[in-house]
């Protein structure tokens, strides 16, 4: 095992730890731990108190220039450099063990304060016996980082790197670069020049710590690292939506750079296309035909939620028109199959038969009209219900045969006009007067007559909300067929109390419309008036 040494001088004292990294077969270091800068980092706080007791040093150390052979690149121009020159001095020449030589101060008279110091804090990797060039990282806080690398492996595999040490300056033996944002990376990129195996060294990692090296392998033209990062975005699972897009993100960043992305964005787009109606349309289907009630539901509940997201979004031409299409073709045939599960279960040779036979009927009723409901509520949220209204208050042959059913197989049924009630009391859905009108008189005496089974009966059934819907829709409908309605309700109501919907809110109303305030006069009225 080679060793680091770090270098950190604070007050005019120096501390040195030796930390192990790992190394090639060859000798060189390759990819050092990640918690070696952590480490490192946590050590450049400040002392809290000076120590008196230790003195100055007499001499300082001289600092060696070869402008021949020294040269600084910037790395990342849009970043200022925040290094003093106090804390870039080191000699990239020496032979000696691998410090990186500093100078802090060149004086100590006066004395400055603890705080004002210069720090830095400086490692070094790699085997300078066996190299022949270093690299020099400057990073943020002092932080600097001596690289005893081979020209030959940096200019094979690195454009960035082949391009800095052309034959024009082939006798370059030292590059500094300024201002790397991610120094930890950058070294560990490099290292990644000495590996045979590199996908194996990716294994070990994080999403978010390779795409900071496949950040970093762009920037030095580092293309097998580039390939291996690619193929571990695409192997590994992406965990939650913010890590999904930081890889989308960056992947589509080497998409115009000719780099073969297509693998990795596979996983989020498709190249087959594929009519979303028929998608969806084949997912509906699924749920809807689905036996086991509890998956059912929790799908039911899924496709709501992902659909009500989609709501929010701008929509591609005619996609909107298009789920519409496939939610009421869906609903067409759950009518017809519910019209004739009625027909069936009315059939006078119906009662006669066992109540195995009885039972699939009445389950399957259920299940048609839990369906639409689903697809109602689906429609609602879409601010597309009103044809469904349409569709409802037509059918007259269905609410003719609903009496005919025992309540616990027909109550489904009034869960679907209570819902439609809701959603024309609160504006979600907003069908013509003469549907409006067509609705109560063909479902609201249903809906009465099953009013004292869905309460005690159905979890779901809110009485207050339900009474409120059915009340304002009456409310919206001409006076004159407000009175009908109201007053065939009023008789209802006196016989069977609370099991009966309570509409007193929207019978107080249309009462002030007609006799304490009416906004109109009678024609015949104010004809007499003008004689």
């Amino acid at each position: 095992m080679a060793e680091i040494r770090l270098t950190r001088v604070e007050q005019g004292q120096t501390k040195i730890r030796n930390v192990p990294i790992a190394v090639t077969p060859e000798g060189f270091w390759c990819c050092p731990s990640p918690v070696v800068f952590q480490k490192t980092l946590k050590t450049q706080n400040p002392l809290n108190k000076p120590k008196p007791s230790s003195p100055p040093p007499k001499t300082t150390p001289q600092r060696k220039h070869n402008p021949m052979t020294e040269r600084k690149i910037p790395f990342t121009p849009s970043r200022s450099a925040a290094i003093s020159d106090g804390q870039r001095s080191f000699n990239p020449e020496t032979t000696e063990a691998p410090v990186l030589s500093s100078s802090v101060v060149s004086e100590r008279a006066p004395k400055p304060k603890a705080e004002s110091l210069p720090r830095k804090v400086a490692i070094e990797f790699g085997e300078p016996g066996t190299s022949d060039m270093k690299v020099i990282l400057l990073g943020k806080q002092g932080f600097c980082v001596k690289l005893s690398v081979h020209k030959n492996v940096l200019m094979e595999y690195s454009s960035f790197f082949a391009d800095k040490l052309s034959e024009q300056q082939s006798s370059l033996s030292c590059l500094e670069i300024d201002d790397c944002e991610d120094i930890e990376i950058y070294v560990e990129t490099v290292g990644l020049m000495y590996c045979k195996e590199m996908k194996q060294r990716l294994i070990k990692q994080s999403v978010s710590r390779v795409l900071r090296i496949l950040k970093v392998a762009e920037l030095l033209g580092f293309n097998s690292c580039i390939h291996s990062c690619l193929e571990y975005l695409e192997a590994v699972p992406w965990v939650g939506e913010e890590e999904e897009e930081k890889v989308v993100s960056s992947v589509l960043r080497l998409q115009g750079e000719g780099i073969g992305v297509a693998p990795v964005l596979k996983r989020v787009s498709s190249e087959i296309s594929k009519p979303p109606k028929d998608t969806l349309c084949q997912i509906i289907e699924l749920v809807l035909k689905s036996n086991d009630e509890r998956s059912r539901r929790e799908m039911k509940s899924v496709v709501l939620k992902l659909l009500r997201e989609n709501n929010g979004l701008p929509s591609y031409a005619g996609s909107a028109d298009i789920c519409n299409e496939t939610i009421y073709s869906s609903c067409r045939s759950c009518f017809d199959s519910l019209l004739s599960l009625f027909k069936q279960a009315t059939d006078p040779e119906f009662s006669d038969k066992p109540m195995d036979s009885k039972e699939p009927v009445v389950k399957q009723i259920a299940l048609e009209s839990d369906n639409l409901s689903w697809l109602l509520e689906i429609l609602a949220d879409r601010q597309a219900a009103d044809e469904f209204a349409v569709i409802w208050a037509s059918q007259q042959e269905l609410a003719a045969l609903h009496e005919k059913l025992p309540i616990v197989s027909r109550y489904h049924i009034s869960c679907i006009t209570a819902r439609l009630f809701i959603g024309i009391g609160r504006g979600e859905l907003l069908p013509s007067k003469d549907t409006r009108h067509l609705l109560l008189q063909t479902w609201l005496q249903p809906l009465i007559n099953d009013y004292s089974w869905l309460q005690h009966g159905c979890r779901s059934f809110d009485r207050k909300v339900v009474e409120e819907g059915i009340g304002r829709t009456i409310l919206t409908l001409p006076l004159e067929d407000q009175q009908s309605i109201l007053l065939s309700w009023l008789g209802s109501f006196l016989k069977a109390g609370d099991n009966c919907p309570n509409l007193q809110r929207a019978f107080e109303v249309w009462w002030r419309r007609t006799f304490v305030r009416p906004y109109v006069e009678p024609q015949d009225n104010s004809l007499q008036s003008d004689k």
